[in-house]
Parts: C-alpha cells; sequence; structure tokens
C-alpha cells in the first residue's frame, strides 16, 4: 500500500512538471490583407435624404434641439452660458468694478467683462466687490419667468473651507 502510494504521488509529480513546461498556444496567423476596393463612379453624389450626414461636425453653434445654446468659443465671453461661467477675479478700474472670468473647466481662456456685457444666455447687469450679477435668459418654455438673476460670487462656499 505504502509503494502505490509513492507511485501515485510520483506520477503525479511529473504531471504537474510536466504541465509547467507546455508552451503557450501560437497567436493566431494574421489577417489577409483587404482586397482593393473598387473606387465610387465619377457621377456619384451623396444624398442625405433627411439624416445627418456623418461626415460633418456634430459641434456647431446655435441651440441644441433641447432648447439650450451651445458655446461658441470664437466670441470670447459671449461664447459662455452663465452656468458654465466661473469668477476668477474682481478688479477696481477707473472706479468701476471689472469681472474676471472663465468658461467650463477652469483651464480656458479667462476674459474680462464689465456691467452690461453680453454672454452667451444672459447679461452682466451689476460686478460687486465679491460678486457678479448676471441677468439670465430663462429658455424653459413651461417657466413664467423669461429672466433671472444669477449671482455668481467670487469664492464659493468649498473655497472658503
Amino acid at each position: 500500500m505504502k509503494s502505490s502510494a509513492i507511485v501515485f504521488a510520483l506520477f503525479l509529480g511529473s504531471t504537474v512538471l510536466a504541465g509547467a513546461q507546455t508552451p503557450a498556444p501560437a497567436p493566431p496567423p494574421p489577417a489577409p490583407p483587404a482586397a482593393d476596393l473598387p473606387s465610387p463612379p465619377t457621377d456619384y453624389s451623396y444624398s442625405a435624404g433627411g439624416r445627418r450626414d456623418p461626415f460633418t461636425t456634430l459641434s456647431r453653434t446655435g441651440t441644441v434641439a433641447s432648447g439650450g445654446p451651445v458655446s461658441d468659443k470664437s466670441k470670447g465671453a459671449g461664447g459662455i452660458a452663465v452656468d458654465e461661467l466661473s469668477v476668477k477675479g474682481i478688479v477696481l478700474s477707473n472706479g468701476s468694478y471689472v469681472a474676471m472670468v472663465a468658461g467650463p473647466g477652469g483651464k480656458t481662456q479667462t476674459y474680462t467683462v464689465k456691467a452690461g456685457s453680453q454672454l452667451l444666455d444672459g447679461m452682466v447687469q451689476s460686478i460687486t466687490a465679491d460678486a457678479v450679477v448676471i441677468l439670465q435668459q430663462v429658455s424653459d418654455p413651461l417657466s413664467l419667468q423669461k429672466q433671472r438673476q444669477v449671482r455668481k460670487p467670487l469664492r464659493t462656499q468649498e473655497e472658503g473651507k
């Protein structure tokens, strides 16, 4: 009985060692090269038929299907929506306040605005030493208010902690 246990242990050990030495499976052969595709006829033209052209850019200016404005970064501060705006600094210049604002992400270019400056969906109403007050145009068709006053502080509550 002892000898059969020893033979079994030797058999088991040799199988484990043999399994460890098996080579890795070979990678699959590369796919055959694609055949040359024929070129389209010279009189071919794409007809969208009410569909979006897949070769045009998706980033556009104007309004989104939901009715909200789309930012146009080429307009400077006028291309920033009120909800995306963050106040980076406020400076007293020639007796009136001027604010330095940035768009979404905070790493974009900084713009200066003063009272009366246009934004994408609003207008800067006034600037105080600690906040910018903006009159925002409400684009919700169900809202009775068409404008609302938004106060953007220089430092948010999270920064003050």
